[in-house]
């Protein structure tokens, strides 16, 4: 219980700093937003931006085998990722693959489907083809 009340309490503050990262790209803080996202990515989720950003999908695909995080913190990672599309055509390019491979793991793995991730993964299927 003790561990389930830690992994609560780290995704929500997740959940604020996504939060804020929105009303950073709002305010049109886009530099101050990516660097907010960035330092989440690497601390809150132990993603470097190498990984994330390398067009290798193999790279990013061998992390996310070994990192084993918690279902309910790959669940939060996909929130990351998916508010980070269309922000350009190049970072969708770079992150829609990354996230479907979050959405597959979750259900493969952790036999976790979500309606809403059932329906991300549809949208996303835009930025991949």
């Amino acid at each position: 219980m003790y561990r389930r009340d830690l992994i609560t309490a780290e995704i929500q503050k997740l959940a604020q700093v996504l939060a804020r990262i929105m009303g950073l790209k709002l305010e049109g803080k886009l530099a101050e937003a990516n660097q907010l996202f960035e330092e989440t990515m690497e601390g809150g989720f132990q993603l470097p931006k190498e990984i994330l950003e390398n067009e290798d999908l193999s790279v990013f695909e061998n992390w996310l085998t070994k990192s084993n995080l918690p279902p309910e913190k790959l669940d939060s990672l996909s929130e990351f990722l998916y508010y980070e599309l269309g922000v350009s055509q190049e970072r969708n390019q770079i992150i829609a693959p990354k996230l479907n491979l979050v959405y597959q793991y979750l259900s493969d793995e952790h036999k976790i489907v979500h309606l809403v991730n059932l329906h991300r993964q549809k949208t996303i299927q835009q930025y991949i083809s």
